[in-house]
């Protein structure tokens, strides 16, 4: 590979195990590798699985591999892309019951919302009721919400270590 390069992560939070190695290929198929994620029991749902893989390649490569995965109904899975020089960092986060969610991200990982979701937000708030759902739905809370309990796999998850901040 050459030109710029990007660092992120597939998170597969939930899979049954008949999807695991579908997830697999649709990976490899988008990193140009054979792709082998150690799955693992999701004790947040009993009878599917988890796995994680870390990937490195062209800016882009998040939204190719969440769109390889797109529409497939039993799989909830979030996927990271680090900011690269000229290009955003980004999160996609999918769920059976509320499809995909977008957000740019800073170095950090925090969403950024856009000047123009904030006042089509303040737009759009008849009292602040309002205003909470429209900020709510451009920060992909409920995705969160949904997703919050199987990013937690339990005991025995494995540990990231973060060797670069900043």
């Amino acid at each position: 590979m050459s030109g710029a390069m990007t660092r992120g992560v597939l998170f597969v939070h939930s899979a049954p195990r008949a999807l695991c190695p579908h997830v697999e290929w649709a990976a490899g198929g988008v990193l140009g590798v054979r792709v082998a994620l150690d799955w693992t029991a999701q004790p947040a749902a009993p009878g599917l699985f988890r796995g994680e893989l870390s990937w490195q390649a062209t800016p882009g490569t998040g939204a190719r591999l969440t769109s390889a995965l797109r529409g497939w109904a039993h799989l909830r899975y979030e996927v990271t892309e680090e900011p690269s020089p000229g290009v955003d960092g980004a999160r996609w986060s999918h769920t059976p019951e509320l499809g995909i969610f977008h957000a740019v991200t800073d170095v950090h990982g925090n969403v950024l919302v856009p000047e123009d979701r904030v006042r089509a937000a303040l737009e759009l708030a008849e009292d602040p009721e309002r205003m909470r759902a429209e900020l709510d739905l451009a920060l992909g809370a409920a995705w969160d919400r949904e997703l919050e309990p199987f990013r937690y796999a339990g005991d025995g998850a494995p540990v990231r270590w973060l060797h670069r901040v900043g």
